[in-house]
């Protein structure tokens, strides 16, 4: 099945049944007659993790931003669990089930890990013990450094801190904006990998990716936008192969190092222990 998107087949590859969380012909901007989505759509099934790639400029930040609440939706409608959720605020969002962990300052550099996490469950004091221990299950480097100020932490475990935060609340749904920015590549991976973690003990995810590549490789279904709209979408690691993706999105690299990766692989095979 091709996944180029038409009209009709938007959400291709998308579960059958009504969406937990749906974006429909959302059009948003920052500006006054100025649109960075123009009729963009997203479908997030219970359990599913979603990736959003594109190039820059792409509307990728804008949308997760719109879903939140942080950009005003001028028309189209965001929807939870079937209910009109379109330019409510952020913290009545926070109370439906809706978590977000932006890109940049997502963290309370002077506070500790713990602290930090009190600040997620600040409109449910009381649930704060339950919820620590449940981070903990997912996260255990949390349990063990609870007292270290955030501040002192290096960029990937601050990523981890600020992913627990919007946890605290419980979301049905959890909007990452790209969790592997400015990391290593050990640091980029252990955040993908804490991203299908999360996913895997019950939280619907969305994430932005720069790296689109890994993003494919780990998520369910994915949509590419282009100047604020749908281009393609499929399930992720079908993307990865299309050579119409590969060309337009994700580069003539993506085959180089794939071919790259192949010849290694060769090369391996034909290697014989030294005696």
């Amino acid at each position: 099945m091709s996944t180029t998107t038409d009209r009709h087949d938007v959400h291709a590859g998308a579960p059958a049944g009504e969406p937990l969380l749906r974006a429909a012909d959302l059009v948003a901007g920052y500006l006054p007659g100025v649109n960075i989505l123009n009729g963009c759509n997203l479908d997030v099934h219970e359990g599913e993790l979603v990736g959003i790639i594109g190039p820059n400029g792409a509307g990728k930040s804008t949308l997760l931003k719109a879903l939140f609440g942080l950009v005003k939706v001028r028309s189209g409608a965001v929807t939870l669990a079937g209910e009109d959720i379109t330019n409510h605020r952020a913290d009545s969002l926070v109370r439906r089930g809706v978590g977000f962990v932006p890109q940049n300052n997502n963290v309370f550099p002077s506070l500790t890990i713990e602290e930090n996490l009190q600040m997620g469950a600040f409109q449910a004091p009381s649930k704060f013990t339950e919820r620590f221990e449940a981070i903990v299950d997912i996260f255990p480097a949390l349990g063990e450094r609870r007292r270290q100020r955030a501040g002192s932490l290096s960029g990937g475990e601050r990523q981890m801190v600020a992913m627990a935060r919007a946890l605290m609340m419980d979301p049905q749904v959890l909007l990452l904006d790209e969790p592997s920015a400015g990391l290593s590549p050990v640091r980029q991976d252990e955040a993908f990998i804490r991203t299908r973690k999360i996913n895997k003990a019950g939280v619907s995810v969305v994430i932005v990716e720069q790296n689109a590549r890994r993003c494919l490789q780990i998520c369910d279904r994915a949509y590419v936008l282009d100047q604020g709209a749908n281009a393609y979408s499929g399930p992720g690691r079908q993307l990865m192969h299309d050579p119409k993706v590969i060309e337009l999105y994700l580069g003539t690299l993506a085959e180089d190092v794939a071919d790259a990766e192949a010849e290694q692989d060769a090369q391996r095979g034909q290697e014989t222990p030294e005696s």
